[in-house]
């Protein structure tokens, strides 16, 4: 299948940046999305920025203007750069992708999740 290798999680003052990075590797076809989504605790995952594969990008409300995601679909990696950081930014990261990949025979769709990197923004 698809793994995704996430990277550049910390602990940072509020009103800094943090920057983070992913890579996905495995018998990958096509790479369709990719994005960033973010859990604190006790509430539940959601989307903070996604990229497809021609460039299009959607942010929540809350991260517009602050952070800014970037892909190089060559490489299959995808980046988070984050500035202005606020305390309520403060939860566990994930990356996601989806798109194809190939078997013995042929290929299949799939969608993969890094294992989560953690920013922690005191303030």
């Amino acid at each position: 299948q698809v793994q995704l290798v996430e990277s550049g999680g910390g602990l940072v003052q509020a009103g800094g940046s943090l920057r983070l990075s992913c890579v996905a590797s495995g018998r990958i076809r096509t790479i369709n999305g990719m994005g960033w989504y973010r859990q604190a605790p006790g509430k539940q995952r959601e989307l903070v920025a996604t990229m497809s594969v021609g460039g299009s990008t959607n942010y929540a409300d809350s991260v517009k203007g602050r952070f800014t995601i970037s892909r190089d679909n060559a490489k299959n990696t995808v980046a988070l750069q984050m500035n202005s950081l606020k305390a309520e930014d403060t939860a566990v990261y994930y990356c996601n992708a989806d798109g194809t990949y190939y078997t013995n025979t042929f290929y299949r769709p799939f969608t993969s999740w890094g294992q989560g990197t953690q920013v922690t923004v005191s303030s």
